[in-house]
């Protein structure tokens, strides 16, 4: 299994960034969100 590296999502509070955000915490529950 491969293991998540960091991701930096700019704009997860718009629109398109929203939705990124919420389809990786869909496929990576354990990840953390920080706005």
């Amino acid at each position: 299994m491969r293991s998540l590296k960091s991701i930096l999502v700019t704009g997860g509070a718009g629109f398109i960034g929203s939705h990124v955000v919420r389809l990786l915490l869909n496929k990576h529950p354990e990840a953390e969100v920080v706005n």
